[in-house]
């Protein structure tokens, strides 16, 4: 009898982030690895994901939010071994205050989705920023 071999496990940190748009320009911060990425972080243990979407997207830019729709999962290695499960969510923000930088990153903007395409950041990011858009578009102008 021929057995089977044993798979590696491994964990996957998990990272939460919500897409968040004022107007047409989406709020990116820029992290020490100078990428840019979307608001959230850690899931904690016992947390629910949108809670944590709310609650991280309050620590790092002030603005408080509505969290919407998951919009994507997808995993991306942040360095050799270093693997993390993103789960990106819409946001709608209820706050109309100007976003402040915590001191968890190193800058942020308001960007066009044009010009977050144009920036440093993992595709995952931008493929969610884009999701969020045409969804929140299709909601806003129903056929």
């Amino acid at each position: 009898m021929s057995q089977t071999p044993a798979r590696r496990s491994y964990r996957h940190l998990v990272s939460v982030k919500g897409v968040c748009f004022r107007g047409d320009r989406v709020l990116l911060l820029r992290n020490e690895r100078e990428e840019w990425e979307l608001p959230g972080g850690k899931l904690e243990y016992a947390e629910d994901p949108a809670g944590c979407v709310a609650r991280e997207v309050a620590e790092e830019s002030g603005w408080a939010v509505r969290v919407g729709p998951m919009l994507d999962a997808w995993q991306y290695a942040i360095s050799p071994g270093v693997d993390v499960l993103v789960l990106t969510y819409g946001c709608h923000v209820l706050d109309s205050t100007a976003p402040v930088c915590s001191d968890e990153h190193v800058d942020l903007g308001l960007f066009t989705v044009e010009e977050a395409a144009g920036l440093l950041m993992p595709a995952g990011y931008l493929r969610s920023v884009r999701a969020w858009r045409n969804l929140d578009r299709e909601a806003a102008n129903p056929a």
